[in-house]
């Protein structure tokens, strides 16, 4: 008797085919209209991939042109500042108040809050005509707005730039950052404001103290009839009062200038010194905002292939599972 692997052998090496007569038959039932066979369509799956790929790629790349090109049609962000007016439009609104101090008689020259006030501008001019131009015209602003120049330093040349830092009166601030503003194109600009009140406040109530201590100690010296240590005492407390009263006199008198003119620090550069870029062309705009598409498509697609993983997973193995289990099948069939 044959073996199972012999059987095998030999069944493969003679090749049975079907009789001619037995094929006709299977052909004519196969093409009768009674038949209920039909053929199977398969879908070639490496063809499929063959082709999904390149054109789900050329799909991606075809969106992330359209997309970037619609994109630099926005015009790009500008690298200058624009004026902010609010934080100083407050400033020439309140009303004036009498400054602390019995020195001080000037009843409008300070704002209803002391605040200190301080901006920064940085303007760009085209060269060093431009940087002398616009020095000049700062400090004939200054000098028209009731200001001072605290310090100057102008530089020419190719690399050529300029310091400016002046003293404005602190109601006409906004007309000075709006005019400085005006000498060149902003590249930068900030206001910053301080309380002062609080300052004020406390060096008033101190002086309304020392002045009365004052005025005590002197009604003792001129009414009382005192031993000559007691009065040596009060005369050298007197002295220590009076001194600490010009102190504070000096102390209010300087918070209140400091509220009264505000400090403006101007730069001036050109567009070499200053570093400026020239602006993107619209092709390299178009070239980033696709690049900037094509990451984010990228982005998604992992997201997706990692979502599906876990069920690509399952199905391959249950793929496989399935083959390995007809194949084993098969072996045992034609081993019995």
């Amino acid at each position: 008797m044959t073996s199972s692997p012999d059987l095998i052998q030999e069944l493969r090496a003679a090749r049975p085919s079907a009789p001619a007569d037995l094929r006709t038959r299977v052909r004519e039932l196969a093409t009768e209209p009674g038949s209920t066979a039909r053929p199977r369509w398969r879908f070639p799956l490496r063809r499929g991939f063959v082709v999904a790929i390149p054109v789900a790629a050329a799909l991606a790349i075809v969106s992330a042109g359209a997309l970037g090109l619609a994109r630099s049609d926005a015009p790009p962000k500008s690298m200058a500042a624009t004026v902010d007016e609010g934080a100083v439009a407050t400033l020439a609104k309140a009303p004036p108040q009498r400054a602390f101090g019995s020195g001080n008689s000037d009843s409008t020259s300070a704002p209803a809050r002391a605040q200190q006030v301080a901006a920064t501008l940085t303007v760009e001019v085209k060269d060093s005509n431009g940087v002398s131009r616009a020095s000049q015209g700062a400090l004939d602003l200054t000098r028209s707005l009731g200001g001072y120049v605290v310090s100057s330093s102008v530089t020419t040349g190719e690399q050529g730039g300029a310091a400016i830092v002046v003293r404005i009166p602190v109601t006409r601030v906004q007309e000075a950052i709006t005019g400085l503003s005006g000498l060149g194109r902003i590249v930068s600009q900030q206001v910053t404001i301080a309380d002062l009140q609080a300052t004020l406040d406390q060096l008033g109530k101190r002086e309304a103290t020392v002045r009365g201590q004052i005025a005590r100690i002197r009604a003792r010296l001129a009414t009382e009839s005192l031993d000559p240590e007691t009065e040596a005492t009060l005369r050298a407390k007197l002295q220590t009062l009076r001194s600490e009263l010009v102190e504070l006199r000096r102390g209010i008198e300087s918070t209140n200038a400091e509220a009264r003119m505000a400090t403006v620090q101007l730069s001036v550069v050109t567009a070499s010194g200053s570093g400026a870029v020239a602006p993107d062309s619209r092709l390299r705009r178009t070239i980033d905002g696709a690049l900037g598409v094509l990451a984010w498509e990228g982005i998604v697609v992992l997201a997706i292939l990692i979502v599906l993983a876990p069920l690509a997973l399952l199905g391959f193995a249950a793929w496989l599972g399935r083959r390995l289990y007809r194949r084993h099948e098969s072996e045992r069939l034609l081993a019995a």
